[in-house]
């Protein structure tokens, strides 16, 4: 299949794909809510409908003790053909407040070429995408193709090691692509090669055995909460260069990622400098982060002249492609035990870990897959980092090492994936949905 008739068989295929996506974007799977359980599963049914709909063979919808519905469908491979696995995720995050939307979440809507509305990026766009290829080949890919959609991502893929481990001859393949990530910008394809991991932690700080006046005994009597501050202040120094020791860093990218480009997409208020020292995309992709998540102590509604006994807050890390999450996790613990100030008691409990991850980006599956990109956008695909985590994809390459993996998508940076208005552009889903279909007949011929 040439790239012109790629573009023809997705064109003739698109409005129904689109359909498909808005249909999926209507069901609120959102899987951290529990309330939202019976959702998660119609996503998961619809899914599998969809490409039960299309000739997929042994269509299942899956679970383990713990872990939320995944849809798994088979397409069988020619003779002599390899297998592809695609793989994208059903569920979605929490909206967040529905009146800061322009338009219903959960009602697909189109403004300027875009498509908004909750999991339009990430991660519903990833099921059209594997859609409109099959679709394009009515059914009929050229390699063996294996669908896999999970519904626990969006927090965390926590029974993925499981599903993996019991459904292992099922998912074998030897390509995997995993349509999760975003490109670089719109109209600038992207392969991503990195991510940095994740590592959090809980601290408390107890400085008094009550709260007790802060007029009677301020002064001499140290209150938890300063005690708080003064510690998450050690995990940065003067530049915002992370001050945790132990923790690695990797080798600088060579994509040039322009400040004032940063800036507007991160949203950074004029005046507010940005955080540590060298490039953009070093410091966003290569190196490790340390960000407090959240605080508990007094509201300041609720607020009175007491110096407060104890408070307590979330500190996360990012740790840095090559670097080992349980590690990075070591590192922190001990730094927030070792770094409190007036000697106040600190208690540390450990919370998630997830593996950074670093593609060998080389071989003929990645010069087919930039073929493909490069054929479809009429220009040369970039190999990016990811700053945030996906776990899931350290474990696909432990469960799978000698397949290739390809990390793709179509959403970008203006999409918003996780916050409020989420979209997709129109332009670029289309030019995905082509690309994937390319790739399918690359595969083949390789």
């Amino acid at each position: 299949m040439t790239e012109l008739d790629a573009a023809e068989a997705v064109r003739a295929v698109l409005p129904g794909v689109r359909e498909a996506l808005e249909g999926l974007i209507r069901i609120p799977s959102i899987s951290a809510d529990p309330g939202a359980a019976a959702d998660v599963r119609r996503t998961a049914e619809v899914t599998a409908e969809l490409f039960r709909a299309e000739g997929a063979t042994g269509v299942e919808i899956l679970e383990v003790e713990g872990g939320k519905p995944a849809v798994v469908a088979h397409f069988p491979a020619p003779e002599g053909q390899p297998t592809v696995l695609l793989y994208a995720h059903h569920d979605v995050q929490p909206t967040g407040d529905p009146a800061q939307w322009t338009s219903p979440p959960f009602e697909p809507t189109e403004r300027d070429g875009r498509l908004y509305g909750r999991g339009a990026a990430d991660d519903k766009v990833g099921i059209a995408l594997h859609l409109g290829a099959i679709r394009a080949y009515q059914g009929r890919p050229p390699v063996g193709v294996t669908i896999f959609v999970e519904g626990e991502e969006e927090i965390g893929s926590p029974a993925l090691g499981t599903f993996l481990e019991r459904y292992r001859d099922q998912l074998a393949a030897d390509v995997i692509v995993l349509a999760d990530a975003a490109n670089f910008d719109v109209g600038v394809p992207a392969l991503t090669t990195t991510l940095r991991g994740l590592a959090d932690c809980v601290v408390e700080v107890r400085a008094l055995d009550h709260g007790v006046h802060s007029g009677v005994y301020g002064g001499a009597a140290p209150d938890a909460l300063t005690a708080l501050c003064r510690l998450l202040a050690s995990l940065h120094d003067e530049a915002g260069n992370v001050a945790i020791e132990g923790l690695g860093r990797a080798p600088a990218p060579t994509v040039d990622y322009p400040e004032e480009r940063f800036r507007a997409e991160a949203s950074v208020l004029d005046g507010v400098q940005l955080l540590g020292t060298g490039t953009i995309s070093e410091r966003i992709w290569s190196a490790p982060t340390a960000t407090v998540l959240a605080i508990d102590t007094t509201r300041v509604a609720d607020a009175s002249n007491t110096l407060i006994p104890v408070a307590r807050a979330k500190v996360s890390v990012r740790v840095a492609p090559g670097d080992d999450a349980s590690k990075a996790l070591d590192a922190l613990m001990e730094h927030l035990r070792s770094h409190a100030p007036w000697g106040v008691q600190v208690a540390v409990t450990p919370g998630d870990v997830g593996q950074p991850y670093t593609a060998n980006a080389e071989g003929p599956v990645y010069d087919a897959a930039r073929e493909a990109f490069a054929q479809v956008w009429g220009r040369e695909s970039v190999d990016v980092g990811i700053g945030g985590s996906i776990p899931f994809i350290a474990e696909f390459a432990d469960t799978f090492p000698a397949a290739a993996i390809l990390v793709t998508g179509a959403a970008d940076p203006h999409s918003r994936a996780h916050g409020t208005d989420e979209s997709l552009h129109l332009g670029d889903f289309e030019k995905a949905c082509v690309a994937e279909t390319l790739l399918l007949a690359k595969l083949a011929n390789r």
